[in-house]
């Protein structure tokens, strides 16, 4: 006897081998030769979300304690420890980390755990999930020089996993007014920000990866299961969506995030601050990556690479109430004065990409010519 355990859907049918079965009375049918029962079905996924779903199911409070990292809940969420252990279950309760089925009896929800696991490994359908950290020697997959799954959930792992970020970082040595010093290859902030929206934008529904970090010698990628909400050219202007907005509330809550939909625009700004090249979004068919790029001569840049910063730039500038001229955009990439025709260049392929326009499409005025987004 062969005893096969399918999880509920989550965000989308279940489907074997690519194809989606679903039951009419006795028999099993295509999901797809029956239209209408496919509309129910989406319609009922639509109001399904990953949170509620259940880690662990009947459990004892102690069991749960053992499990969830209460006192960092506590710590993040500014409240003081309850002095006795009732009053600790309560709270999780409270919070929709568990749910009370009995007197002393809970189920620990998918929130609960991706949260504050202290062994994401102990809850079976979230032990993929563990984000993951790989350092590779040079500018390709070939060798991996170090490895590491954070055990913890999100909340409870996340200072120590940026902090293991960003000491694997490569570094750069400059010189200060007297002394040389040592700095790190990308601002950490942008590192926080790209961790903590590859946690929240994630496709849960999606089995068998799970976010993570990809470290080289000349850039850095950050990855989450999942294609974007929004169109990736839109990213510092459009109103935030969350794929899981209970998640995204919580870690709001926590202190770990924003939900404002701020985040890229300090990855962008912290960025163009470090002199980097700009970030650049990548999806494929299944996941959405961000790349940054270590430090890069201007002379060494291609096009491509010119164009981005200059489109992300302009945007950057526009949500801030400012616009983009040849002035911001020598002082973007450090470029002499005398040396405006390398700006204007620049800004002429962003403007044949269709990236950006002329504020004032009459002005023929090109010394004081200002430029907004192509969607302002």
């Amino acid at each position: 006897m062969v005893l096969l355990r399918v999880r509920p859907a989550v965000g989308c049918p279940v489907a074997f081998k690519s194809v989606e079965w679903i039951r009419v009375g006795n028999v099993k049918k295509k999901l797809k030769d029956h239209p209408g029962k496919e509309k129910e079905l989406w319609q009922a996924l639509s109001r399904q979300s990953f949170e509620k779903g259940i880690a662990a199911e009947e459990i004892t409070g102690d069991e749960v304690l053992a499990r969830l990292d209460y006192p960092k809940f506590f710590e993040l969420s500014g409240q003081k420890l309850p002095a006795n252990r009732s009053g600790i279950l309560e709270r999780l309760v409270v919070d929709r980390l568990i749910v009370r089925r009995q007197s002393d009896q809970f189920d620990v929800t998918d929130l609960g755990a991706v949260l504050f696991a202290k062994q994401l490994s102990e809850f079976e359908n979230l032990a993929r999930k563990a984000f993951r950290v790989v350092r590779y020697k040079g500018n390709n997959r070939v060798e991996t020089e170090h490895e590491k799954v954070v055990v913890k959930g999100y909340a409870a792992g996340f200072e120590a996993l940026v902090g293991y970020v960003n000491d694997q970082l490569p570094r750069n040595e400059v010189m200060g007014k007297a002394l040389r010093r040592e700095v790190r290859m990308y601002p950490e902030r942008a590192i926080r920000e790209l961790v903590a929206n590859a946690m929240i934008h994630q496709d849960f529904g999606m089995t068998g990866t799970g976010p993570m970090v990809e470290i080289f010698d000349d850039r850095l990628e950050v990855s989450n299961p999942g294609l974007p909400l929004i169109d990736t050219l839109r990213f510092i202007d459009h109103s935030p969506r969350s794929r899981n907005e209970i998640l995204a509330d919580s870690m709001r809550r926590l202190g770990i995030c924003e939900e404002r939909g701020s985040g890229f625009d300090k990855v962008v700004f912290d960025i163009e601050y470090f002199q980097l090249p700009a970030p650049d979004i990548r999806t494929d068919s299944t996941h959405t990556r961000v790349v940054l790029f270590a430090q890069q001569d201007l002379a060494k840049m291609d096009k491509k690479d010119k164009v981005r910063a200059c489109y992300l730039h302009c945007c950057l500038l526009h949500v801030s109430n400012k616009v983009m001229t040849n002035t911001t955009i020598r002082q973007r990439f450090n470029i002499a004065e005398d040396d405006y025709p390398v700006a204007s260049r620049i800004i002429r392929d962003a403007i044949n990409a269709g990236f950006i326009k002329l504020e004032d499409p009459a002005s023929k005025s090109k010394k004081h010519a200002r430029y907004v987004p192509f969607w302002a």
